[in-house]
């Protein structure tokens, strides 16, 4: 069998245009989503990150991120560093991009994977906007993983009556808990 160049390069062409096809294809998340993606007004990601009193010596986590905004409003309002994990690529697309418009992509990270995978012994401030259930499920989690002193603050959803808040705000329809560990 002869290849010729002009074979080669037909050849060439195809797996490129392959490869570009597959690379544009939006990834889908590996298993079904927890939750669906519904943002934080940022009026409450303010103030969830004002309750949390994050300051530029903390890393904020944000489980279940979604287009980052918590993260990113961290790292531009109060010099945080901070990390972002959600199982949908697209959001943690839309994360990477909005944190490189918002000049701080040097500040946070943001990866694909599991909330309940993630290690959280180097988050200071954990943020979450989950159902009551999987906050309940992430307890045994937070109270092994994150040191003393660290913050949990939740939007809208509490962690049951076996650990009520240290502090609650009320701001219009929405809730505000956090959480100190012990």
């Amino acid at each position: 069998m002869r290849i010729t160049s002009l074979g080669l390069a037909v050849v060439f062409l195809f797996c490129v245009a392959a490869a570009s096809a597959l690379a544009d294809k939006p990834a889908r998340p590996q298993r079904d989503l927890d939750v669906w993606f519904v943002p934080t007004p940022h009026e409450i990601v303010d103030r969830m990150l004002e309750v949390a009193d994050v300051g530029p010596d903390d890393v904020v986590y944000d489980l279940g991120c979604g287009d980052g905004r918590i993260v990113i409003a961290a790292a531009k309002k109060f010099g945080a560093r901070g990390f972002g994990v959600d199982l949908d690529p697209q959001r943690i697309r839309e994360a990477r991009e909005s944190a490189k418009a918002a000049g701080v992509e040097h500040l946070v990270k943001f990866e694909v994977g599991d909330l309940f995978e993630t290690d959280l012994s180097e988050a200071t401030v954990v943020t979450l906007y989950l159902l009551p259930e999987l906050n309940r499920k992430l307890k045994p989690k937070l109270l092994a993983q994150l040191k003393p002193g660290a913050r949990v603050v939740s939007h809208d959803f509490d962690m049951g009556r076996e650990w009520p808040p240290d502090e609650y705000v009320k701001l219009g329809t929405s809730g505000i808990y956090l959480w100190k560990i012990p």
